[in-house]
């Protein structure tokens, strides 16, 4: 039998956190390697928007993109295998956190490139609609991207095009430690608005605020009515990046932090359910996410001689010399 919508809400803002989580402790263990940009706060955005998709939709994200490939429903033990820089990973661990990718369950990368995202899936939504199917996009970003040209240009081509897209722009308030406010001019929905793009608002700490305006844009999107563009207001718990943790960068007061913690998308949407519930699935994804602790730190380091495998689609060998 299928969940109820707010149990299967809960259940991905819930694994998403204790996944962040773990990943933090396996940065300071010196697992992963290089640190992640963590995904606290922001649950509710990633839970919400890919609630509202089908298996066959596709998404794109950032470099805080862990939440997004979990929500669309990567397996959580392969993912962290990734991050571990494993073979067993989703990439062999070649993609890492910042690149992670599985197109099995319609996720084409997180990138580490802003504003990447927006190209990459307007055009690979174009390219499945000239093939005939129905698929709607997701392109997720930060409220830094809304300034690159390159997301502007995607903005241009889908509304010309009028490709079933939905920009989906995460505003945590930051732009790794510039505030939104002395960035950007105008405001985020302006910029999808002037090229003729629906825009709207919506608490991103809601899970269910952002699945509900979702499913309404996502079924314009796939009757015809072109991209729209969803500015999630929200607020990220923890570093811009782990390395934060040791320098402790000054750049958020105490009392804000405090603030924004206290809507926090997992009590939110927590709070809708009956105890027990809540205890049984959290008991669940603590049972899942200690086996892919478990299946990560098991999985095979790569070989080096290895490196340059894949390097070219053509298949094309490296030069000798050059591993």
């Amino acid at each position: 039998m299928a969940e109820p919508e707010a149990v299967r809400l809960y259940r991905t803002v819930r694994l998403i956190r204790r996944f962040e989580e773990r990943a933090i402790d396996l940065v300071r263990s010196g697992a992963i390697v290089g640190g992640i940009h963590p995904y606290l706060g922001q649950e509710g955005v990633a839970a919400g928007v890919c609630g509202a998709l089908r298996a066959d939709d596709i998404v794109a994200g950032t470099h805080r993109g862990h939440g997004h490939v979990l929500a669309k429903g990567a397996d959580p033990a392969r993912m962290l295998a990734e991050l571990c820089g494993r073979e067993n990973g989703l990439n062999r661990g070649r993609g890492g956190s910042m690149h992670a990718a599985d197109f099995g369950v319609g996720v084409y990368g997180a990138n580490a490139i802003v504003g990447a995202s927006g190209a990459i899936v307007t055009g690979a939504v174009w390219a499945l609609r000239r093939r005939g199917g129905d698929q709607v996009g997701v392109s997720f970003f930060g409220d830094g991207a809304v300034n690159e040209g390159m997301l502007l240009e995607a903005f241009n081509l889908a509304a010309l095009w009028r490709v079933p897209v939905l920009f989906v722009c995460e505003n945590n308030g930051y732009a790794t430690t510039m505030p939104v406010d002395g960035a950007v001019a105008g405001t985020i929905t302006g910029r999808a608005e002037a090229f003729g793009i629906r825009a709207s608002v919506v608490d991103g700490q809601d899970p269910e605020a952002v699945r509900d305006v979702t499913a309404a844009a996502v079924a314009r999107a796939r009757a015809g009515g072109g991209p729209e563009l969803i500015e999630a207001r929200t607020y990220r718990f923890d570093a811009h990046h782990t390395f934060e943790h040791a320098v402790r960068l000054d750049y958020r007061d105490a009392g804000e932090v405090a603030r924004g913690r206290s809507r926090d998308p997992v009590t939110i949407q927590g709070d809708r359910l009956a105890a027990d519930v809540r205890d049984r699935v959290d008991a669940e994804v603590e049972a899942l996410l200690a086996g892919a602790v478990e299946v990560a730190l098991a999985g095979p380091e790569p070989d080096p001689a290895g490196a340059l495998d894949h390097l070219y689609a053509s298949g094309l060998v490296a030069r000798a010399g050059s591993h």
